[in-house]
């Protein structure tokens, strides 16, 4: 008996110290299963540490990646490709690389890069040779910021699935789950050079969802997830996984918004959601410290599908871009960052991050690029101080920047654009182009392949017919992972001419970058008043009307450069004089007024029926006309005594609005604004009035001249209704026939409906008034 109490005192004794050792384990993912308790099966501890072994596993994603033979991507029967005589903008050394040379593509990457290969290339190697003649080469454009897919083009009830209407937190959401594989946008991006886009949910919700990176190609699968870079492997299920891949999630603050609270709401529940977050966590954390410790007790991991995202977001192992405008909501989403300690990768949208560089530099351990569009302001009011001058501004700060389309507001296929339009107000040229290549690539972890040229990434290639920061550049061939995305006949370019292939510079800014960070955005734009004689100087090219109308050039360019820089002397709105200092200045040694440096003159522009003067702020009601009656929808009010409820746009034209003034800064003298609204939810009534006809410089409707046209023309919109309208759908042969019926006479001559119907019948010159566009005064720009 004694010595079954001295065993079992034994044993205790061993179990104490065994506890006792397990309790000062140190923290590692590494356990000696020997001493596992007794109640929990070896299979249930290796279960619970792969948990914890993820939860901890670096954040790497290029680990041997660039040893790779092929591609993971790669379809088979891929012909390799070697586009020869090319200039390669590689993206690399902050975008100052240019090689001049080869490169070839083979097994879904750049497999050579730089010199001629031709002689590696056998008779019977399967390879298809282009000649670039002296073009650009440069990586695939990298899209952060679209909704191609799940807002396709064209636009079908099936396809909106951008924005969720089930509350402003939904993280769990990803768009992949409605990414349609047949929208034509694809196609029209990658006809822009677009090889990568960035699909993300709208900005209606807070917290949106997951953001999946694709590329813009048609796969042998021709499934959603094909299409996905590295997705990450919480795609296929919650099983812990090692193999890190980025998960992106969505976020938004601002007017979007709206439908769900105001900013406090939002933020509040931006914050809400997070501390949930935190606190699965931390119950995470203590889970795998018991197991590591070996005081486990067997239950379950804590994990929660609907918000892991988040979670992994606070853990650092998600690219977080949140989209925001103005100060107010970019400064609230920074103190929310380092509140719960997570990085914001990219803020997008961003319209007055210029105005706030340092504040943006405390995000939370995080280099945060800012996603703009270079010059599409004042859409919103948020958008309002948003400045051409913003991405130099924040280059200047050290702050990177890229470009983005937000397809489908605006089209993808044009995102080149944006940088263009960067560059022309004062990006530098590397910073212009690695904003919508390099930049947007490492703002997603994805520099290990996409956005910079280098032997091993990825076969996305770009040859184009000019310098791509020139207006117009278009690609004579896109391939995305080695595929040409184009007829192979046509891929052959033409050689560059001596302009085409050379970078534009741009005009000198520095004023007007100070003065807009002077007026916070808001600089004064009125025009300044000089003589009605001015004179210009190394004057290039002028470009004039004749007298049938037509534009002809006076000095043709096949002068020799020297020979056709010359003075010119406007006054009262007509050439005066164009030749030598001495014929028009009056001596040799005379300076003219302003210097164009070889620019040139040309007659002013006209914008044709657009809102200026008669809406400030397309989304805010009170800066514009208001809501017209559509006589096919509703009845006109008896007041108006008229049955098609036409009405006059100079009855609503506001003179001096900031659009205008931007306007004739742009070169557009004269505007013939109408009363029909372009609109992405809804349809403009069938009959949008009358438009006028004004100059945009003026500052009053009683100057002389600010009137050019009381009534210049009757508005008809013929279409098919938004599916997104709330207004009642009209049927287009509905709409014809109302047409026919009006221009047929049957209305009162003696209303506006029959008196502007009868002129546009009879294709009357004739105007009520005097002010007409016979006589005015050339305008130059």
């Amino acid at each position: 008996m004694f010595e079954n109490v001295k065993q079992t005192s034994l044993l205790l004794c061993f179990f104490a110290v065994a506890l006792v050792y397990l309790a000062h384990i140190p923290r590692s993912t590494t356990v000696n299963l020997d001493f596992v308790p007794i109640n929990h099966s070896r299979t249930d501890i290796n279960r619970a540490l792969e948990f914890c072994d993820a939860l901890n596993a670096p954040l790497d994603t290029v680990k041997d990646f660039s040893d790779r033979k092929r591609s993971d991507r790669y379809e088979h029967g891929t012909n390799a490709t070697l586009v020869r005589n090319a200039v390669i903008w590689t993206g690399r050394d902050n975008g100052t690389e240019i090689l001049r040379g080869s490169i070839l593509l083979d097994n879904g990457i750049v497999w050579r890069l730089g010199s001629a290969y031709e002689h590696l290339i056998r008779d019977d190697d399967d390879v298809t040779i282009i000649d670039a003649n002296g073009g650009w080469v440069t990586p695939g454009l990298v899209d952060i910021h679209s909704h191609a897919g799940i807002m396709s083009s064209p636009f079908t009830s099936g396809t909106n699935n951008a924005a969720s209407p089930n509350g402003p937190i939904v993280p769990w959401l990803r768009s992949v789950d409605g990414f349609d594989t047949h929208d034509e946008s694809f196609r029209l991006a990658v006809a822009g050079g677009v090889t990568t886009i960035q699909v993300t949910p709208a900005n209606n919700n807070a917290m949106g969802g997951e953001a999946f990176m694709a590329k813009l190609r048609s796969t042998l699968d021709k499934t959603p997830t094909s299409m996905l870079i590295e997705p990450p492997c919480a795609l296929n299920g919650t099983k812990p996984c090692k193999d890190f891949r980025w998960r992106h999630l969505k976020l938004a603050c601002g007017e979007d918004l709206g439908s769900h609270g105001h900013r406090m709401d939002m933020i509040w529940a931006l914050r809400a959601a997070l501390h949930k977050a935190r606190q699965l966590k931390t119950a995470q954390d203590t889970f795998c410290s018991e197991v590591e410790e070996g005081v486990w007790g067997g239950e379950n991991f804590p994990d929660d599908l609907q918000w892991q995202v988040l979670v992994d977001a606070l853990r650092g192992g998600v690219k977080t871009t949140v989209h925001c405008h103005e100060v107010v909501d970019l400064d609230a989403i920074v103190r929310l960052s380092n509140e719960f300690g997570f990085p914001i990768h990219s803020f997008q949208g961003a319209s007055e991050a210029y105005l706030i560089p340092s504040t943006l530099n405390n995000t939370w351990q995080s280099e945060t690029v800012i996603v703009l569009s270079a010059t599409r302001h004042r859409s919103k009011r948020e958008t309002y101080r948003g400045s051409e001058y913003a991405p130099r501004i924040l280059a200047n700060s050290g702050i990177p920047v890229a470009f983005k389309s937000d397809h489908p507001y605006s089209n993808s296929r044009y995102l080149l654009q944006e940088a263009q339009m960067a560059h022309y107000y004062g990006l530098p040229g590397n910073l212009a182009l690695l904003a919508v290549t390099s930049i947007p690539a490492n703002a997603v972890g994805l520099t290990h392949r996409l956005g910079t040229l280098f032997e091993g990434a990825d076969a996305d290639v770009v040859l184009w017919d000019s310098h791509p920061l020139r207006l117009g550049a278009t690609p004579l061939n896109v391939w995305i992972d080695g595929i040409a995305q184009f007829d192979e006949k046509v891929a052959d370019a033409e050689p560059q001419g001596s302009d085409r292939g050379v970078r534009p510079e741009p005009p000198n800014w520095d004023k007007e970058t100070r003065e807009a960070l002077r007026w916070d955005g808001l600089p004064p734009l009125f025009p300044s008043k000089i003589s009605t004689k001015v004179s210009f100087g190394r004057v290039k090219e002028v470009w004039t009307r004749s007298r049938r109308g037509e534009i002809e050039v006076l000095f043709p360019p096949s002068y020799p450069v020297k020979e056709r820089l010359a003075n010119v002397v406007v006054e009262s709105g007509k050439i005066k004089c164009i030749g030598t200092a001495l014929a028009c200045l009056g001596s040799r040694e005379a300076s003219a007024d302003i210097d164009l440096h070889g620019g040139s003159i040309s007659p002013s522009f006209m914008s044709y029926g657009s809102a200026l003067g008669l809406e400030e702020i397309a989304s805010e009601p009170s800066t514009g006309n208001g809501v017209l009656y559509d006589a096919f929808v509703h009845d006109i009010p008896t007041i108006l005594g008229d049955a098609g409820g036409v009405v006059r746009a100079m009855d609503a034209l506001v003179f001096s609005t900031r659009n205008a003034l931007v306007a004739y800064r742009s070169g557009v003298t004269l505007a013939t604004s109408s009363l029909r609204k372009n609109v992405f939810a809804g349809r403009t009534p069938v009959i949008a009035g009358v438009s006028a006809s004004f100059r945009t410089g003026f500052p009053h409707a009683m100057e002389q001249g600010a009137i050019v046209q009381t009534a210049t023309a009757l508005h008809i919109s013929v279409g098919r209704a938004s599916l997104l309208s709330s207004t009642s759908s009209v049927a287009v042969s509905e709409q014809m026939a109302g047409i026919r019926r009006l221009l047929m006479g049957w209305e009162d001559e003696k209303t506006e409906t029959g008196l502007w119907f009868k002129r546009a019948s009879e294709a009357s010159s004739s105007s009520p008034d005097k002010h007409n566009l016979r006589g005015a005064n050339e305008d130059y720009n």
